[in-house]
Formats: C-alpha cells, structure tokens, sequence
C-alpha cells in the first residue's frame, strides 16, 4: 500500500492553494493598493474571517482525506490512487475546489477588493471547465462505474443536504 510523504502533500499544498489563495491575491492587493476599510469594516472582517475558516476547514479536511483514504496528494502528479467520497465528498464532489473558493471570497470580503473578487470569479470559471473537460473524464477512465455513480448522486458545485451513501446509493 502506498504511503503519502509529508512533503509531497507538502509540495502539492504550496504548489497548488498557496499560489491561489496567498501569492496571487497579495500580489493583487500591493499591486491595485485596493484595500478599503469603511464603515462596513467590522462586518466585512467578521464575515471574511468566517468564510476563510469554513475554507481553511475544507482544504486541510480534503488534503488529509487524500492522503489518508485516496493515498495520494492534490497534485496531478501524485493523484489520489482511491476515489474518496467520504467527509464532505459526501455532499459535493469539488469541497477542495470549494475550500479554495471560500477562502478567496473571504478574502475579498475581508480586503473589500473588486480584484480579489474579480481573481475569485476568473478562478471559479477556470475550475470549472477544467473539472468538466479535464477532471471529470480522467476520473471516469481511471474509477470507471464507482465515480459514474458517485457523479449521478453528488452535485458538481451545490451541496446535498443530506450525505450520499455509497453503500445504499442515495
């Protein structure tokens, strides 16, 4: 059984979330110098901050789901060797893309920047495409059936309100 290093998850993490959610929205920030606090700060702080944990919650919880369950990293270079559809795999199949996508509207909330907000909106529209024309058909091809059903039952981007259960498929 393969055994996941620290320091690929390691790699795949600074490669990956790192570039999107600190790198480029930094750069944006000291570039655009839009960062605006007004009356609004004290909510925009609290509900940034709220947004950047449910975030950072569903990253790390997905990243361990990876390593733990799927034996792999985020990294296409180390992918899962497992399908997980545990956790919040069980709700929607993209909580690492949407972790991802929390913690970037957090911080345009937060920051109150429209580049963060429109870096946010280019991102979710890459993802998007990229996971219908690229994800989704390597994962038919390498978990076959397992993901088609797993497809049927969990939504893309929305989230079920209840878990799906692998074993009586609903």
């Amino acid at each position: 059984m393969k055994k996941v290093s620290v320091y690929a998850i390691l790699r795949a993490v600074l490669l990956g979330p790192f570039m999107v959610t600190v790198f480029i929205p930094l750069t944006i920030l000291y570039l655009s110098k839009d960062i605006r606090f007004g009356w609004m700060a004290g909510i925009s702080t609290v509900l940034g901050l709220l947004f950047l944990i449910v975030g950072l919650y569903l990253l790390i919880t997905t990243i361990t789901l990876f390593a733990l369950i799927g034996k792999g990293t985020l990294s296409p270079l180390d992918p899962p060797q497992k399908l997980v559809v545990s956790g919040p795999y069980r709700y929607v199949r993209n909580p690492m893309f949407s972790g991802v996508l929390f913690i970037l509207l957090g911080e345009a909330i937060f920051f109150s920047s429209i580049y963060v907000l429109a870096w946010f909106t280019l991102f979710w529209i890459i993802i998007h495409i990229a996971t219908q024309r690229i994800e989704e058909p390597k994962l038919i091809k390498k978990f076959g059936e397992d993901y088609l059903v797993y497809r049927e039952n969990v939504p893309r981007w929305i989230p079920r309100r209840s878990p799906w259960n692998r074993e009586t498929k609903e």
